[in-house]
Order: structure tokens, then C-alpha cells, then sequence
């Protein structure tokens, strides 16, 4: 069987209309939304460690990434980022080298540069590898540059700052030659993996991963998919700048929301493409694909933009998985079992007929999906960085890991999360929070601990982009 894995970065799952729609409005995603019809669609599907590379780490590997041990990386290349924000360990195989080894032709088309930078290695394992390059501050070119107006276009002068500035200036530089719609990022990340399938026809089994940072920002999108959301002349934001959107005229806040939901509906449009190339192939019939993402973003939810760990939120943490067999097996069927993305790694080698090793910590869910079977897991532990997030069947409990600053959440009483009842039930906080330490294997790393220390007990962003 063939294997087919797309990952699109920032995806929320509420902005697939298999899934629902966000608090502003439907987002128009037909060619998912078909492909779900012809799926088995997972609903309680989160990652197992956030943000970008942890995330990847886990899915790549099958293994747990949380609680970071070896994860204090500070590499030539890169910023400091969150923990675990690095290569996959040497010692870990891959899912690419895994199925390599038993046979298949394997194949990675993304622009996730995070992935390719220096001392990074996400490519183990792929007989070949494309890296679509210009994404965010990727170094792809160091000119012209942008001038005052083009960058007051695109944010607004009174918003710009010492992070926000450079980072649009990089951005504006990589797409400075733009003309069409294929020059977009994700229309390029599908229209090689559609010839990546056009050539490698000859291969007796395949696994292809595809991985696209968009809907990740910054939102550029064509002018006429912002306006099939928003059709106002006015001033323009396509980054999160990690802000309390309170600050944000209403006009703006629309804006950023049009823009990310014509980035999603691009996505949709251009992933039409790749599964019309599989039908043009005769790929259907003997192609697994599974399409899912690593997190979501918060646009406006609880007055924030941005991604952030603590307090967790569905907007971050929710993740869209739809699963198409070749033989139409679970279509149109879905399935409410919890899951993380080492789940995803283990049922991805079962389909393939491949033995995972020992170390494995993903477990297959396919039977019991379909069968409605007893629950694999009771509950799933969701890490970034010092903070841990437990959620099972009605408590959604978002500590730090010296168990302090406890957010709990009755999702069966309060599923907008508008009420953090932790001083109410202290028994629930402790229970969740022993299973959050279990899951780390008993306890913590010295720099986790030490970082958690510094972090203050009250709403704000994950360290994502810099830490000490």
C-alpha cells in the first residue's frame, strides 16, 4: 500500500467545515470537506509536544517528546527556541528510514525551513527531498529592499516594533517577485508533490510526506480569496505579533481573520490538486492518505493572536485527522478515541506492514476507531515548553510542571473554557497533574524546572521565540 501523509502547519480545526467553523464565520474548505466524506475523521485528535519541531519530532518517530530531556538546544543557525526545539536524536529511527528499509520508495516536498536549518536533519530516511525555500525569515534573499510604504501596507506603522519590523522586511524580500498564484507557497508545495507522484510512478510502494507551513502566517494570499471573507478597502495585517487583540481596532481583527481563512481555502484548493493528481494516476485505489496538522493558532480567541501554551486553548490544541483507505474502508465514519501524533506513527507503519521498534510509544487505533472499541487512552498529556496540558473525558487541566498556576476547565459544563474552576475541584488538579508527571516518566529535567521557575503563574505567551 502506498502512504500518503500531508501536514499543514497551523491549521485550526474548527476552520475545516468537516469539523465546524470558528467564532467568526464558515471557512469554505469543499475539497476537504469532500475528502472527509470519504474518510474515517478522528475528532479528539491532539499533538503530543508543541510547537513546530517537537510536534514534528513526535510524529516523525513515533516517540514521545515530552517532558524534553536533551532538549535544551541552543545550535549555531537557529534561535533559541522552545524546549525540544531541535533534530530528531541519532538513536531514534524515523518513519522515512523505517519504511525505507522495508522497501518503499520515500519522499519529502515542504517549506517548513525550520526543518533545514542548520544542524536540523528532518529529511532522515527520504530518497529524495525538496525544500521549497523563502518562508518567514528564511535567509533566501537579501534583496531589495521593501520600502516605508509597502511596509505600512502590510501592518499598520503604529504596530510595528523591534520583532515585527525585520521579520515583515524578510518576508516581503523572499516574495518580491510574486506575480501569480502559483507563486505562492502552498500552490508550490502541492504542485511538486503532485509531480513528485507523476514521477515516481514506478515505484512498487511509496511514502510520500508533503508538508506545507501554510496556513502558518505570515497570511499573504491572493486578493480574491481575502475578499471572499472580507471585501473592505482598508489597511492590511498578515502577522500575529503575539498581542491582546483588545489593542486592535475591530476592522483589523477582520482583516487578520479574512486573510487566514483565504490562506486555509488557497490550501484547500491547491491539496484539490494533488488528490485529482492521484485520481489521474489510479493512485486512489491503492494509496493511503492521511491529512492532519501539528497545531492550530488563536485568532482572536480569548482576546489573543498568536500561539501560546499557557493557558492552552482548542484553538491550539485542537487538530484536524482524516484518514482515506484505498478500499473505502471507514468512510464516512468518525471516532471520538483520543489521540496524539505518535498514534498517528504507529497506525501509518501498521498500515504499511512494518514492525515498529520497541521504543514505540504511539498505539494503533484503526479497529477500535471502526468499531467503536473500548478507548485506548483515558487521557492525553499535550507539552510545551514548562507547562503541561492533561485533558480526558470532561477535564481539560493546564498547569506547570512544578504544578503551580493550574488552569482547570469543565469541558462538559464550560466548553468555551470561560471559567477556570481549579481552586473549586483541588483534587481534580492534583489527579490530572500526577498523570501529567507519570507521563514524563516521574520527573523533569533540571532546565525545564529552572525555566518553570521564571515563568509567572498567569495568562501569557509560550516562550516560543527566545528564551535565556
Amino acid at each position: 500500500m502506498n502512504i500518503i501523509l500531508v501536514v499543514f502547519d497551523s491549521l485550526r480545526k474548527d476552520c475545516v467545515g468537516c469539523y465546524g467553523e470558528p467564532p467568526w464565520g464558515p471557512v469554505h474548505t469543499p475539497r476537504l470537506d469532500a475528502l472527509a466524506e470519504e474518510s474515517l475523521v478522528m475528532d479528539r485528535m491532539f499533538p503530543e509536544s508543541l510547537p513546530t519541531l517537537p510536534t514534528r519530532r513526535a510524529l516523525y518517530t513515533g516517540r514521545r517528546v515530552y517532558p524534553f530531556h536533551l532538549g535544551d538546544f541552543r545550535l549555531k543557525g537557529d534561535f533559541v527556541g522552545a524546549p525540544g526545539w531541535g533534530p530528531i536524536p541519532e538513536d531514534q529511527p524515523t518513519l522515512a528510514e523505517m519504511l525505507q528499509e522495508s522497501g518503499y520508495r520515500t519522499g519529502l516536498i515542504a517549506d517548513v525551513y525550520h526543518m533545514f536549518k542548520p544542524s536540523k536533519n528532518y529529511w532522515r530516511g527520504f530518497d529524495q527531498w525538496m525544500f521549497l525555500r523563502g518562508q518567514e525569515t528564511d535567509k533566501y534573499r537579501s534583496g531589495p529592499e521593501p520600502t516605508q510604504e509597502e511596509m505600512e501596507y502590510w501592518l499598520p506603522r503604529e504596530f510595528h516594533n523591534e520583532y515585527r519590523t525585520p521579520f515583515l522586511r524578510q518576508c516581503l524580500k523572499n516574495m518580491h517577485d510574486r506575480t501569480k498564484e502559483e507563486d505562492y507557497f502552498a500552490p508550490r508545495v502541492l504542485i511538486e508533490s503532485a509531480r513528485w507522484l507523476e514521477q515516481n510512478r514506478d515505484a512498487e510502494n511509496f511514502f510520500l510526506t508533503v508538508e506545507s507551513f501554510d496556513p502558518h502566517e505570515p497570511w499573504f494570499v491572493p486578493e480574491h480569496y481575502r475578499k471572499m471573507y472580507d471585501s473592505n478597502d482598508g489597511p492590511e495585517w498578515v502577522i500575529s505579533g503575539y498581542q491582546d487583540t483588545k489593542a486592535m481596532p475591530p476592522e483589523l481583527l477582520r482583516r487578520v481573520r479574512a486573510n487566514y481563512s483565504g490562506l486555509v481555502t488557497m490550501c484547500d484548493r491547491w491539496f484539490g490538486h494533488l488528490y485529482d493528481t492521484m485520481r489521474a494516476l489510479g493512485l486512489l485505489q491503492n494509496t493511503l492518505l492521511i491529512v492532519t496538522a501539528d497545531h492550530g493558532h488563536s485568532i482572536g480567541d480569548k482576546s489573543f493572536l498568536g500561539k501560546r501554551g499557557y493557558p492552552s486553548d482548542r484553538s491550539v490544541y485542537d487538530v484536524p485527522l482524516i484518514i482515506r483507505h484505498p478500499e473505502g474502508i471507514g468512510a464516512g465514519k468518525r471516532s471520538d478515541l483520543m489521540l496524539n501524533h505518535t498514534d498517528v506513527s504507529a497506525q501509518l507503519l501498521e498500515f504499511a506492514g512494518v514492525k515498529g521498534p520497541e521504543t514505540f510509544d504511539g498505539r494503533t487505533f484503526w479497529k477500535a476507531a471502526l468499531n467503536g472499541g473500548p478507548a485506548l487512552k483515558d487521557h492525553v498529556t499535550v507539552a510545551w515548553g514548562s507547562t503541561v496540558t492533561v485533558i480526558d473525558d470532561r477535564w481539560w487541566l493546564n498547569v506547570k510542571i512544578d504544578s503551580t498556576g493550574g488552569f482547570l476547565y469543565d469541558m462538559k459544563s464550560d466548553p468555551g473554557f470561560e471559567r477556570n474552576v481549579a481552586d473549586k475541584f483541588p483534587d481534580e488538579v492534583k489527579r490530572l497533574y500526577r498523570l501529567a508527571v507519570e507521563d514524563a516518566g516521574g520527573s523533569f529535567p533540571d532546565y525545564l524546572m529552572n525555566i518553570c521557575a521564571k515563568q509567572a503563574d498567569a495568562p501569557g505567551c509560550s516562550a516560543l521565540v527566545a528564551r535565556e
